[in-house]
């Protein structure tokens, strides 16, 4: 079933031990809330990087270039302390399953140098990558997926710099009534100076919605992301064909030249069972898959 709404108040029904997303025609669906914890997929598990898949441009796929990605005190890093200077192999590293509708999370800190020879507007820049193809799709050579990218920065102590940003590799999307092909649109947030934990979410309805949220508060809203324009080079053509809606696809995190340190990656499903006879029913579902029932 596929939902459609416009950008009305919620509507939020209390059923059971959470806080449903009631599809109502022509409302706005709410973030859900008071969910049990174990509802959360912890993609990053805390000990390894096992269920991830390494992609450096330049580099064979599953190449963890000079071990840029680690796991170390419990914490996923992104580390230059073993590269001797950078020549555009920007890094992605992808959880091993993709997803549709979803909530969700990352909390990051950037801390240490950017690497020698990083450009200058990466300098604590990451981000989370919505909505990518397989990464067995992306050419050898290739400098970034084809994404939704929610862009995370850190500020350089020297006046405003937003974090969850949009950035679209490959990507366009429908922003304030109109197709948007800006590569970059700024968030509302505020700065995060220094070193510095912050929770990030992003709230996903397949091509439908896509809510960037920062401590809770919404602070960038679009829809209808689609294939288009460019940002990520080289690509299969038979796999950048504009205009192709992008419901869903692969999340991945990025190695962009600044050390990052994440202490959670989790994600809400919103995907599943909508049958309230079944013990795997949970009342803020919002895309029904009986499959899902158990």
């Amino acid at each position: 079933m596929r939902l459609r709404y416009a950008a009305t108040p919620f509507v939020i029904a209390a059923l059971g031990l959470g806080l449903a997303l009631v599809p109502v025609a022509g409302q706005t669906p709410a973030r859900p809330d008071n969910v049990a914890a174990s509802d959360w997929l912890q993609l990053f598990n805390g000990r390894d990087l096992s269920d991830w898949t390494i992609k450096f441009a330049k580099h064979a796929l599953g190449e963890n270039l000079h071990n840029t990605f680690r796991v170390e005190d419990g914490l996923l890093k992104v580390r230059y302390d073993g590269w001797p200077s950078f020549d555009g192999e920007f890094g992605h590293i992808f959880y091993k399953d993709p997803f549709s509708y979803y909530l969700i999370a990352a909390e990051y800190r950037f801390v240490g140098e950017q690497v020698t020879g990083g450009p200058a507007w990466a300098m604590r820049n990451n981000g989370l990558m919505l909505h990518s193809p397989s990464p067995k799709t992306m050419l050898r050579d290739q400098d970034f997926p084809i994404a939704l990218e929610i862009q995370l920065l850190g500020g350089l102590g020297k006046g405003p710099r937003t974090t969850a940003n949009l950035c679209t590799p490959g990507s366009h999307v429908v922003y304030q009534g109109a197709l948007h092909t800006v590569h970059c649109t700024n968030s509302t947030s505020q700065t995060y100076d220094g070193d510095q934990w912050v929770r990030v979410e992003v709230l996903v309805h397949g091509d439908e919605l896509v809510r960037h949220l920062v401590d809770g508060r919404t602070v960038l809203e679009y829809t209808k992301p689609q294939i288009g324009g460019g940002g990520a080079s080289p690509v299969d053509p038979a796999v950048k064909i504009d205009g192709t809606p992008m419901t869903g696809g692969y999340i991945s995190l990025q190695a962009e030249t600044a050390p990052t340190d994440f202490r959670k990656v989790e994600l809400l499903n919103l995907e599943g069972c909508t049958d309230p006879r079944s013990r795997s029913y949970r009342p803020y579902i919002v895309k029904s898959n009986p499959a899902m029932c158990r």
